[in-house]
């Protein structure tokens, strides 16, 4: 039976997921005043994002399937509170450790939302709403994401203590959601198991698993994408489209995440695979657009680019979202997830890492346009290896009969 409290915890734990991701965006904007005011360099910048997804990493992995044991609400609650903490730390960022502690806080809190809060967005989904949780949780990060950036950017450019401000709201949007989940209702007994359930395991259901190779790789393509954009968009907005305001940071960044929902919802028309595949296939292309407004430093043309490469990111991450839960069981929800997100911070943090250390030999420029060869490569093997699983499935049918 579907009560009010069932409802409110849908709704809850879907608004605490956005509000997790915005708060872990609501630094952004500030980080050229970082850099410039308080000396951060750049691998200091890069190596917060790291952090930020190895935070992340750590969590989906070690207490992805926490919430099967405990509960899905206290799981949700420590997100929520581990973020609070968070934005504390960040009224005191003045060298490179507060900045880097407070990521990986952040980090930590938005990798357990990303299995406490959907598998109970999923738990407790109406019977005759079954697409709508797989568009809750693909956008959700993104919008919060977008959210948090923009924000971030206009508290800061524009009201008072605009290294303050910011984050006393994200404490307060954050306590807000904690109250509201506080009344949801819980959608898992606690069992015996707590111990065991923090040993890593790769999990997804055997319907799902086939689809896993060019799953990763469009995830780690465009997340590594959005990693870049969450470490350098201040600069690039600074440095090749002339507008180092807070706010242009954040519309830069919020270019490639905002349109994710345009993206995710188109790609709930068609199938699975063919979201994955024209998905990257528009990735590619804005890419390609991406690398080549900066070169001649158009910002109109930048800002659709990028709002196009983010709604690919949107059809991909939906679209591989769906292929992998296919045949999911309640149990098998949370570890299913960890594996998806696993996957897609893996992704965004190596690359990034990378990025971070390449800086003092290549410019903005020429590393964007190595992640528009890393969007044509990706497109290239997401397209061989969904067309080697069909051919595969298509075998198995005809060997069957």
């Amino acid at each position: 039976m579907h009560t009010f409290r069932t409802s409110l915890a849908f709704w809850g734990a879907a608004v605490a997921l956005v509000m997790t991701y915005a708060a872990s965006a609501s630094p952004i904007p500030l980080y050229e005043t970082w850099r410039s005011v308080d000396d951060l360099s750049y691998s200091d910048l890069s190596l917060s994002s790291v952090i930020y997804f190895v935070g992340a990493v750590s969590a989906l992995l070690v207490f992805g399937r926490l919430s099967d044991y405990l509960g899905r609400k206290p799981v949700a609650l420590l997100a929520l509170l581990l973020a609070g903490v968070a934005s504390v730390l960040f009224l005191f960022v003045h060298s490179a450790w507060p900045l880097l502690t407070a990521r990986l806080l952040q980090g930590l809190a938005c990798g357990l939302a990303s299995t406490a809060m959907t598998a109970w967005i999923v738990d407790t989904t109406k019977a005759e709403h079954k697409a709508l949780p797989a568009l809750i949780i693909s956008v959700s990060p993104l919008v919060g994401l977008s959210i948090g950036s923009l924000g971030g950017g206009s508290l800061i450019n524009f009201a008072p203590y605009p290294r303050t401000l910011v984050f006393v709201v994200s404490l307060l949007l954050l306590a807000a959601s904690m109250l509201v989940l506080l009344f949801g209702q819980e959608s898992v007994h606690r069992k015996p198991g707590v111990r065991s359930s923090l040993k890593p395991v790769f999990g997804l259901p055997k319907e799902g698993r086939h689809w896993y190779p060019a799953a990763a790789i469009a995830f780690s393509c465009t997340w590594a994408v959005g990693g870049f954009y969450q470490a350098f968009g201040p600069t690039i907005a600074a440095g090749y489209l002339h507008s180092g305001t807070p706010v242009a940071a954040a519309i830069v960044f919020a270019s490639f995440m905002l349109p994710s929902v345009l993206g995710s919802t188109l790609a709930a028309r068609f199938s699975h695979q063919r979201a994955l595949i024209i998905g990257m296939l528009v990735f590619m292309l804005a890419m390609i657009g991406v690398a080549t407004s900066l070169h001649f430093g158009l910002l109109l043309p930048f800002l659709l680019c990028s709002a196009c490469a983010g709604a690919a990111q949107g059809a991909t991450m939906s679209g591989g979202i769906r292929s992998l839960m296919s045949g999911a069981q309640p149990h098998q929800r949370a570890s299913t997830f960890s594996v998806i997100y696993a996957t897609a911070y893996t992704g965004a943090a190596i690359p990034t890492l990378i990025v971070g250390r390449l800086t003092s030999h290549f410019s903005l420029l020429e590393l964007v346009s190595g992640y528009a060869v890393l969007a044509v490569v990706g497109w290239m093997l997401v397209t061989l290896l969904n067309l080697r699983t069909r051919l595969t499935a298509a075998q198995q049918e005809t060997a069957q009969v």
